[in-house]
């Protein structure tokens, strides 16, 4: 296992290198002044994480109103809200302070525009699929270049506390010239804040046509505007007129198209690729070392344990001498495969939501790491999550129902309708609870009504009936045997020592497997809350698998020493053991939460601690489950080599 997760990593840094995916859009060629539009997202900010329609703020729309151009399923869930613009851009044609309109401000509109200025909330803007990079100084007055996130909308003074607007935008594209036109391989955007004044002090109202033809003397129409053109920057205030201009800058690259997005995924190389190598070296080691505890502890004991319980037997059978004592796990075996004594059929559902839960995340992040879902279609990985979560229904109903049946369960129709509906129901509940309140404050995360009907019916009509279908399949099989008999009385458990008292293992053995992944954690973390590109997907796939392995390991070794101590109560043990990782993932985020910055907003605490707890229940569900198949393996196995009466 070790050298293929060896083999993978080298794979992956090959991946990773090359900045492999499959585009997911048809390239298009430009011709010399063709329209090159230019579309605009939802505002979004991390410090309140309520995503904000573009034209709710007062700003420029194009003619006749904004149009929706988002696409797909996945775009509407995740808060993309892609509008067109009034931005005028023709390929390879310079534009000089272009003016777009004048917005007269009024109390309502200041105020709005002032909460979302001190909100840090940011532009979006896409030119050709390409998300706007972010032109701006650094904190020694050096210029730098950000590639997530988008670009601020405007800043507070640092003196007076005085709100400020980036009415001037510098927009740079870049093009790769082919053999049938131009390519865009490049955008990014520099804001800047400037207090417009017309010649002759022309005062215009922002209707009159003539305004737009009128020349300003605070930026030129022959010279591109720069930081040291700007005497006075613009101040959001009641009563205030904006005047909103832009220059379009056109520099030639020799990106190729294939390959435009790896800047934004790698963010200019801002996070090295040895901090990712790094944290796939620990978890190796980590895996290494559990490996090998495994094995000079678990397996010599067991060779042991198996010898000397053979031959006691064999011994007996030849002098039957039926007063020598055993002792150690072979005592347990009458009891050891009894049903669970609380919830049995909730710890059936529990085991397969968590299967259906772990293949979804497995055949995502393996299509995602190998190219399949491009960074380029918006909303591809949420389409991929859902559609791979629907169709492993059939494997939530299959396994849950062949486990109830194993516990001679009488009512697998309940059971199956549970296993069907109990997690997502859980999270189509919490998902509806916000979609309704970011709808009632107006925001663009809000769902429409047609797209939360759609995810409704791929419930009803897909999940819930491949769920059932699983659990048809699984009672017309015979039930699982076992290689014990189990007793119609239970056995007493004795008192544990200290450190075996299931309680210890249930809430420390989380640490080991969160040690091995809260590095790969920490890039998750930013890409869901900080607007953050993540797209190495490779690496998550390995530690993913390397989680994987790490319960498995603990939890056997823990199981085997609870049977030792005669606790044959090793069912629900090793869920919350394997489970228990979920806890440090929700302890961490309560800690990491503070690197937002969040605004006093109730709705911030609650969407993001409303998804963590489902993120965490979730890895609950998906490492439990893992811990007690592995488990469940285990003991049908070390149970079915020796012999018992």
């Amino acid at each position: 296992m070790i050298k293929l997760l060896f083999i993978g990593a080298l794979l992956l840094q090959l991946q990773l290198s090359h900045g492999f995916y499959m585009p997911g859009i048809k390239p298009h060629s430009f011709k010399e002044g063709e329209a090159v539009p230019l579309k605009v997202n939802a505002l979004t900010s991390t410090h309140t994480q309520i995503p904000r329609d573009y034209y709710r703020l007062p700003f420029c729309a194009p003619e006749g109103g904004p149009d929706m151009a988002s696409e797909n399923l996945g775009e509407f869930l995740t808060g993309n809200k892609i509008q067109n613009s009034p931005y005028q851009i023709s390929m390879l044609t310079e534009v000089f302070c272009q003016k777009l309109c004048q917005v007269n401000l009024q109390k309502v509109e200041a105020a709005k525009l002032r909460l979302h200025i001190k909100y840090g909330y940011h532009n979006n803007w896409i030119i050709d699929n390409l998300p706007s990079a972010a032109i701006g100084l650094g904190k020694k007055g050096e210029e730098k270049k950000r590639y997530a996130g988008g670009f601020p909308i405007g800043f507070m003074g640092p003196d007076n506390d005085l709100p400020f607007i980036y009415n001037h935008v510098n927009i740079h594209v870049q093009y790769h010239p082919v053999d049938d036109g131009n390519r865009v391989v490049g955008f990014a955007v520099e804001p800047l804040s400037v207090k417009h004044e017309f010649e002759d002090k022309y005062e215009w109202d922002g209707i009159a046509k003539e305004g737009l033809t009128k020349k300003l003397t605070t930026c030129s129409d022959k010279k591109h505007l720069s930081r040291d053109d700007i005497r006075t920057s613009q101040v959001v205030k009641v009563a205030e007129s904006i005047l909103y201009t832009y220059d379009v800058i056109w520099e030639m690259s020799d990106q190729e198209w294939s390959s435009r997005w790896d800047v934004y995924l790698s963010e200019d190389h801002l996070v090295p690729a040895q901090v990712h190598w790094y944290s796939i070296t620990n978890s190796i080691l980590v895996v290494l070392f559990l490996s090998l505890l495994v094995v000079s502890i678990l397996v010599r004991n067991l060779r042991r344990d198996i010898a000397a319980y053979n031959a006691l037997a064999a011994l007996a059978d030849e002098e039957k001498d039926e007063d020598v004592d055993e002792t150690g796990w072979k005592l347990v075996h009458a009891d050891v495969f009894r049903p669970p004594q609380t919830y049995p059929m909730i710890y059936c559902v529990f085991i397969g939501s968590g299967s259906q839960l772990a293949l979804t995340a497995l055949f995502a992040i393996i299509f995602a790491a190998v190219g399949f879902l491009s960074p380029a279609r918006r909303g591809s990985l949420m389409n991929a999550f859902l559609v791979f979560y629907m169709l492993s229904g059939s494997a939530a109903g299959y396994i849950s129902g062949k486990l109830y049946k194993s516990f001679r369960g009488r009512q697998w129709q309940l059971c199956t309708i549970i296993t069907a509906i109990f997690f997502p129901g859980i999270a189509f509940g919490i998902f509806l609870f916000f979609n309704v309140i970011l709808w009632i404050l107006h925001s663009a995360a809000s769902a429409p009504f047609l797209d939360v009907i759609i995810v409704a019916a791929m419930w009803c009509c897909v999940q819930i009936p491949l769920c059932f279908l699983g659990a048809y399949f699984a009672y017309k099989e015979e039930a699982l045997e076992y290689p014990t008999v189990t007793s119609t009385i239970a056995r007493a458990i004795p008192p544990p020592p200290p450190l075996l008292d299931p309680r210890v293992g249930m809430i420390f053995t989380g640490i080991i497997p969160f040690a091995a992944a809260y590095v790969e954690l920490f890039f998750i973390m930013t890409s869901l809350w900080m607007d953050q590109f993540y797209y190495v997907f490779g690496f998550t796939l390995i530690v993913y698998l390397i989680l994987i392995v790490t319960c498995a390991e603990v939890t056997v070794l823990l199981v085997y020493y609870q049977l030792c101590a005669e606790n044959h109560r090793w069912w629900w043990y090793s869920f919350l053991c394997s489970g228990s990782v979920a806890m440090y993932t929700l302890v961490y985020s309560i800690f990491w939460f503070k690197a937002l910055e969040p605004s006093r907003m109730v709705m911030t605490y609650l969407l993001y601690f409303g998804y963590m707890f489902l993120l965490s229940f979730s890895m609950l569900l998906v490492f439990g489950t893992v811990g007690s198949l592995t488990s469940l393996w285990f003991v049908r196995k070390i149970f079915g080599t020796i012999k018992v009466d």
